[in-house]
């Protein structure tokens, strides 16, 4: 089954039209949940409708497709990009178009976007131009209700925690013992977890809570962090079923006692309900490019400190029901890539056919040395006129990360996601250098034509997946922790070496030490915008340090987090943000301005 797209979509020219608006048009003619059945040859019982969505029952999918061999995986990354972001969404939606428009049995799964990035600076991700993710509006904001449950899921602990600090102030253990409680001696200045909620709210990264009277609650400071950056979130990402995500969240550290053993949600006897709150959360939600090609969205990690990928449960059913699927890493292939290849396909057991390394020549030009970049306002002239000095000398972040590529044993192609001030020459030169650092190179304009811009993309994917592939880890899980973060700082960011904060080396010797985190993975913590810590430093800097000030311990997620850089897990929101523009046509109820 095919579904028709119409002719106001092909004539829509997203040179003149927001994205929402583009998506407005798409969304005119989506196919029904009952027509997405019949296309995907999906059973009645594997659909769970959710107004204009669905989730997928991946359990039920995944038994009946167990023997179907898997389809080609592809992951997209990028070049470390200007603040703006270079279009991984964008690219990896207009590949699912592009070989759609080839005739393939094609689709994806992308991770789903924070309220926080949606509300400000940097938008929904759901792709751009012709190359979009619908239904938008769901997409942006809240999609079937994963993230609200997540937030509640983990506001819920911190509950627990608190109102059990109140308890054991207020009783002795007599009157403890006869309410079942056992007292746990929670430090108050040792706690791991803070609230969440999902917006950029600056204000609350530092609070203090319990003011007020004896039975307002435990007085400490606390905080807020984005609701993606939660353990939480972490988990879901890596979770292979209902079992795998009730026992990682029964094994969250909270907080620890007095004597720095660790207190977990287990102990708190809150990790049951917690997973009832997340119990629906482990099925993908089934979306649509706009020119209805199939995409899963699952889980929408946060990439500077988790693993920043969509879940390893939506790819495992979208390699069943697929031919070609698409997957996407957060932030530039540094970090997001990095993690795809040591962890996620560590995790999951699943071996990539190629990566797409998306480059544009704005971003190279920034490493060559071009002015900087700054949301909100137009780009400097450098950016948008031919300047093959500048571009030459900023192409060296692109060929850095083709060899970080390489070394995964994983085929790289590099995407030259085409902007309209792009030359002949600018592309030409992009091409040979691509080509000679070891890369397929394509040309994509799927912004502005949507599947048809992608062909040549297509076909490069196409003729990269006939290759072998030998995955090879950058390192071992025995290796201890500190030499598995110096070859990360070598290997992938090219520093000549690490340095530690005394308490940082503390905690590094003690978790080496331990025999319950050796199979713990390697979850680094760094600026997206440079391959130091430095987001200043643009381009392959040489001589330089990584520093690493601070280890965070996702205990449920088996993650140990080296901390680099100054990184807040509560994003700061802008002078100018997103939801200036967002409104609601009261006669129609549509929203509009969404980007």
């Amino acid at each position: 089954m095919s579904f028709n797209i119409s002719k106001k979509y092909i004539q829509a020219d997203p040179r003149k039209l927001a994205d929402w608006q583009v998506a407005d048009i798409a969304e005119e003619n989506m196919p029904t949940v009952d027509q997405w059945r019949d296309k995907l040859g999906l059973k009645k019982d594997e659909i769970i409708p959710m107004g204009k969505l669905c989730k997928l029952d991946f359990i039920k999918i995944m038994e009946r497709l167990k023997k179907r061999p898997d389809g080609k995986y592809i992951e997209v990354t990028a070049i470390t990009p200007t603040p703006l972001g270079e279009g991984k969404s964008t690219t990896s939606m207009g590949l699912i178009e592009g070989l759609g428009k080839r005739g393939k049995n094609v689709g994806g799964c992308l991770r789903q976007p924070s309220g926080g990035p949606t509300m400000n600076v940097k938008g929904t991700a759901a792709g751009g131009g012709k190359s979009l993710l619908i239904p938008m509006t769901e997409f942006s904001l809240g999609l079937t209700g994963d993230i609200n449950d997540i937030i509640n899921a983990h506001n819920l602990a911190m509950v627990a925690l608190t109102s059990r600090m109140q308890h054991e102030r207020n009783y002795d253990d007599a009157e403890l013992a006869k309410r079942n409680l056992k007292r746990l001696d929670i430090d108050p200045t040792n706690v791991e977890m803070g609230w969440i909620m999902d917006f950029c709210a600056q204000s609350l990264r530092n609070i203090v809570i319990g003011l007020g009277g004896k039975m307002d609650g435990f007085t400490m400071q606390s905080r807020f962090g984005i609701a993606v950056s939660s353990e939480l979130m972490a988990i879901l990402s890596i979770v292979r079923d209902l079992k795998d995500l009730r026992e990682r969240l029964g094994n969250i550290v909270v907080a620890y006692d007095k004597s720095g053993k660790p207190v977990t949600t287990t102990d708190l006897e809150v990790a049951g309900a917690m997973c009832a709150w997340m119990r629906n959360t482990i099925n993908p939600t089934l979306m649509s490019s706009t020119e209805y090609q199939p995409c899963l969205v699952h889980a929408g990690p946060f990439a500077n400190i988790a693993v920043g990928q969509s879940s390893i449960i939506g790819d495992r059913v979208g390699l069943k029901m697929f031919d070609y699927h698409v997957t996407e890493s957060g932030f530039a292939a540094d970090i997001g890539f990095e993690k795809f290849w040591n962890v996620k396909c560590r995790l999951s057991g699943l071996i990539p056919n190629v990566s797409i390394l998306t480059t544009t020549i704005r971003a190279s030009k920034m490493h060559g040395g071009g002015p900087t970049v700054v949301p909100g306002r137009p780009l400097p002239p450098e950016y948008t006129k031919e300047n093959l000095a500048l571009l030459e000398k900023g192409l060296c972040n692109m060929t850095h990360l083709i060899g970080v590529i390489r070394k995964s044993g994983i085929n790289p192609v590099v995407c030259i996601n085409a902007f309209h001030t792009d030359t002949k020459k600018e592309i030409a030169m992009v091409r040979k250098y691509a080509e000679q650092a070891g890369a397929r190179v394509a040309l994509s304009e799927h912004w502005l034509k949507g599947g048809d811009g992608a062909l040549e993309l297509a076909d490069v994917v196409m003729d990269a997946c006939k290759e072998k592939v030998k995955l090879k880890f950058l390192y071992p899980l025995e290796l201890p922790l500190r030499q598995r973060v110096d070859l990360v700082a070598k290997e992938v960011y090219g520093a000549d070496g690490v340095s530690w904060t005394p308490e940082a080396e503390a905690k590094a010797k003690r978790f080496e030490a331990d025999p319950a985190m050796k199979d713990f993975n390697t979850m680094m913590v760094k600026t997206h915008l440079s391959l130091t810590h430095d987001p200043t430093r643009k381009g392959v800097p040489k001589g330089w340090i990584l520093p690493v000030r601070d280890i965070l311990v996702f205990a449920g997620a088996k993650f140990l987090c080296p901390v680099t850089g100054t990184i807040s897990l509560m994003p700061g929101t802008g002078s100018d943000p997103a939801y200036r523009r967002v409104d609601v046509d009261v006669k129609t109820g549509k929203v509009k301005g969404l980007f």
